[in-house]
């Protein structure tokens, strides 16, 4: 029986990266500050045992977790490979986040913990031909890295036995005041059009400019500003490096999002309900906001969507640099 494994990771800076081995969690990431002492940026809770108690895993909030087989909503109940239609689980006819008991719900290996100048913590899993779903076995790794120039490296890597689709990503909260609310958050975003989505949120395949709109982020602008209504949305990157910027004027903090994925699903929830955060922290109105670097949702069904097949010949990898400097 798979058991509850934690590690932790730092540079020589003092930054500092907490992980479990259940869903290849980002447990906590504390940053140097512009008052020289460290941030918690990344809600947590309180335990790592907390992530398995099933008033938290019934919320779904994935807070920190490695997400898949696919991240983000699939329609139609599945998809069709080489004339076979493959059902997925499904909740109200959608199949959100991997399914019942996606990658953010299992027990990953630790295969490597480097504690030198270049620290290191890889996990792997294997998901079975049929797991929720899903054809073919797939073989993953996520490699977690800090540099001395406070990034923090995700590199999601998978390779297959058959045809499937896999789109993974780190679902992180971040607050870059460790505590309270993102609204007063400085926020740009490298992109100019995002996915219209239906009333179950799923897209619908158009391709709408930004320019004008509440989803037009492309000069840096606080958060909060007065057409904020909250992100559930996918924008449409059209830059890797520096695709999305976060600042925090409380701490300092500057925190860029470089990818090689073709967007950023941004989700900024209006309140957490219940949780027991880690050290007593306690979060207001819009308390984070998460930069989930990935392919679009339900590109299996969207044939004009950048393509989310993986063959066996093939290797997928997300890479992507979350990078901290203080203002």
């Amino acid at each position: 029986m798979a058991t509850l494994k934690t590690a932790i990771i730092a540079n020589k800076n003092g930054m500092e990266l907490h992980v479990s081995n259940f869903g290849a969690t980002i447990l906590s990431l504390k940053v140097p500050n512009k008052s020289d002492t460290l941030t918690e940026v990344v809600v947590g809770l309180s335990s790592p045992l907390d992530y398995l108690k099933d008033d938290y895993l019934s919320q779904n909030r994935c807070l920190g977790s490695s997400i898949g087989r696919y991240a983000g909503r699939i329609s139609n109940g599945g998809f069709t490979i080489e004339d076979r239609f493959y059902e997925l689980s499904q909740h109200n006819g959608e199949h959100l986040h991997g399914g019942f008991n996606g990658f953010d719900k299992r027990y990953w290996h630790f295969d490597e913990v480097v504690r030198d100048e270049n620290p290191i913590i890889t996990l792997t899993y294997q998901s079975k031909d049929g797991e929720e779903g899903y054809p073919g076995n797939l073989k993953l790794s996520v490699t977690y890295q800090l540099t001395n120039e406070n990034e923090l490296i995700i590199t999601y890597k998978a390779s297959t036995d058959k045809p499937t689709h896999v789109n993974l990503t780190n679902h992180a909260y971040f607050n870059l005041n460790g505590k309270g609310s993102v609204l007063n958050h400085h926020l740009q975003i490298q992109s100019n059009r995002y996915l219209e989505v239906d009333a179950h949120t799923i897209p619908t395949g158009v391709e709408i400019y930004s320019k004008g709109t509440k989803m037009d982020r492309q000069q840096f602008s606080k958060l909060g500003r007065e057409d904020f209504s909250g992100y559930d949305d996918t924008f449409i990157l059209t830059a890797e490096k520096d695709s999305a910027t976060l600042i925090s004027e409380d701490t300092g903090l500057k925190m860029t999002v470089s990818t090689n994925q073709p967007a950023l699903i941004v989700f900024t929830p209006k309140a957490f309900s219940h949780l027991p955060f880690k050290e007593g922290l306690s979060y207001g109105e819009y308390p984070a906001i998460c930069f989930e670097a990935q392919n679009y949702p339900d590109a299996p069904n969207q044939i004009h969507f950048p393509s989310s097949l993986l063959l066996p010949s093939e290797t997928y990898e997300n890479r992507t640099v979350y990078g901290f400097t203080i203002e």
